[in-house]
């Protein structure tokens, strides 16, 4: 069956880094894009970045835009979440999730099947 399994989470204090890592099975992953998201407590929902599946292309939040890197491993079956310079304000358990439909974007109705998550705490 189909499953994402997000790892690398953790403690961190701020500047440090992260590299969360998107382990998929089940499904082909040249077929889906994959999405990073993530939820802070009280908070909603917010999508930090995707990768699509058609041509590599991808999307970062203004909020993470410039430290973290979105990349994929087709033949390992994992993407990654480069993490760097980390705030508190990323603390949050981060999801990653796949479409199936062409192209990239951070609308979590779109995804269709979403990992269980991790947890990343910045703090000092």
């Amino acid at each position: 069956q189909v499953q994402l399994v997000e790892s690398g989470g953790g403690l961190v204090q701020p500047g440090g880094s992260l590299r969360l890592s998107c382990a998929t099975s089940g499904f082909s992953l040249d077929d889906y894009a994959i999405g990073w998201f993530r939820q802070a407590p009280g908070k909603e929902r917010e999508g930090v970045s995707c990768i699509s599946n058609s041509d590599g292309a991808t999307y970062y939040a203004d909020s993470v835009k410039g430290r973290f890197t979105i990349s994929r491993d087709n033949t390992k079956n994992t993407v990654f979440l480069q993490m760097n310079s980390l705030k508190p304000e990323d603390t949050a358990d981060y999801y990653c999730a796949a479409d199936h439909t062409p192209g990239c974007t951070v609308a979590p109705l779109k995804y269709e099947y979403w990992g269980q998550g991790t947890q990343v705490t910045v703090s000092s």
